[in-house]
């Protein structure tokens, strides 16, 4: 997972363009979904998001996505959860203080901003986590957002 992780990073650039064209596509088709249910489709559509982002981000589905912020390196994995950058315990290498054998995630961040279009974004400072979001698709957020299309919050009809 972590080298998987790390590839990501290094690819930031070519996964920013594949994520808009992807988000794109998803909001031309804000309409059919919106006429199939964004609650019905919550539940599939999460079955895809989880384990293609577990794979290549080691994501936790915070509900919060901060991964085009962020390098593609996703702050989530740091040990501390800090998700506005690096703790003070980062080691001259690049490491984590925790986790010696892991790079620092805002290393890697800063690494990954350097390769994507909007690189400047990783000095946004990064709302707080709403842990009723977590779980849900970001991708259906993101096309109700895009679209204007009302959003519940919550669980499972979010």
């Amino acid at each position: 997972m972590y080298a998987v992780r790390q590839w990501s990073v290094r690819n930031a650039g070519r996964l920013e363009r594949l994520y808009h064209a992807f988000a794109g596509v998803l909001t031309l088709l804000g309409p059919l979904l919106a006429r199939i249910g964004y609650a019905r489709l919550e539940g599939p559509m999460v079955a895809i998001e989880r384990p293609l982002k577990s794979l290549l981000f080691d994501c936790r589905m915070c509900g919060r996505c901060v991964l085009s912020a962020t390098g593609m390196s996703c702050p989530m994995n740091c040990p501390k959860s800090l998700r506005n950058g690096p703790c003070g315990g980062v080691r001259a290498n690049g490491h984590c203080e925790v986790k010696p054998e892991m790079r620092c995630v805002w290393a890697a961040a800063w690494d990954g901003a350097q390769r994507m279009r909007e690189g400047a974004a990783i000095s946004t400072v990064q709302a707080p986590l709403d842990h009723r979001l977590a779980g849900s698709s970001l991708w259906l957020r993101v096309t109700r957002e895009a679209t204007g299309v009302a959003e519940t919050m919550g669980g499972s009809g979010a």
